[in-house]
């Protein structure tokens, strides 16, 4: 089976109540410390990668740096890796499957955001620019479609529903409605045909919670980078007064 095989085969069939919880790593150690936990499989965090290179998140990293940093997270683990890639920095489908490919990625996210503007794409286009994606991956990648309406303000469920199933039809594998109030999840798990990414903070009764509201999957953002930072800042600030 290979590495992409393995990544979809984590999402099927799953007990309810048992999602597939993806740590987020940064870098190449941050990964090998998720992998060395027991970790199936690792989703890095656009946010993650961006800070520890030294850029904003939100377009901000230099595509050729955000491939790179992927790839040294790829070759780090003996485990499945998908690669958080923002709205896929404008690039054509083709060239952006051959990257993610190149870098070793078993799939990736791309949000429904467009990053120069900070508005929701017109959700039919998007569509159509993923149904180009997956047909330039074909079953090469694991494609999660982000939805921000929650994330821009838009709060109606129905606005959610209706961009994950034209996502879904145009090949996402999964969707991802960032910032979904967790007691909307029983409603988009049951109107959505394709599994459900959920995000929380890395903290295992918030997994537990969005477990039972019917989570496919559960990843934390930023979340784990962010812990492991203020430890870092603590453990300086006491240095620094000793």
């Amino acid at each position: 089976m290979t590495a992409v095989e393995t990544f979809r085969a984590l999402h099927r069939d799953r007990e309810p109540g048992d999602p597939l919880v993806l740590p987020g790593p940064w870098d190449a150690a941050s990964a090998r410390v998720f992998a060395d936990a027991g970790f199936p499989a690792l989703a890095t965090p656009s946010a993650g990668v961006s800070a520890s290179l030294g850029y904003p998140d939100g377009g901000g990293t230099p595509p050729g740096e955000m491939f790179a940093a992927v790839a040294r997270i790829v070759r780090a683990v003996d485990i499945p890796v998908s690669a958080d890639i923002e709205d896929g920095y404008r690039l054509p489908p083709a060239e952006l499957v051959e990257r993610l490919l190149e870098a070793g990625a078993v799939g990736c996210n791309l949000e429904d955001t467009d990053l120069a503007t900070r508005q929701l794409k017109d959700p039919a286009r998007h569509a159509d620019w993923l149904a180009e994606v997956r047909a330039a991956a074909g079953d090469r990648l694991f494609l999660n479609a982000r939805v921000d309406t929650f994330l821009r303000g838009v709060t109606d469920p129905r606005a959610a529903v209706d961009r994950a199933r034209r996502y879904a039809a145009a090949g996402a594998d999964c969707v991802y409605p960032l910032g979904a109030p967790p007691e909307l999840l029983p409603e988009l798990a049951a109107e959505i045909p394709v599994p459900l990414n959920a995000a929380c903070a890395p903290d295992p009764a918030q997994v537990a919670r969005l477990a039972e509201l019917g989570a496919t999957r559960v990843t934390f953002g930023p979340g784990l980078h962010h812990r492991a930072m203020a430890a870092l800042t603590e453990t300086a600030t006491a240095l620094r007064a000793g």
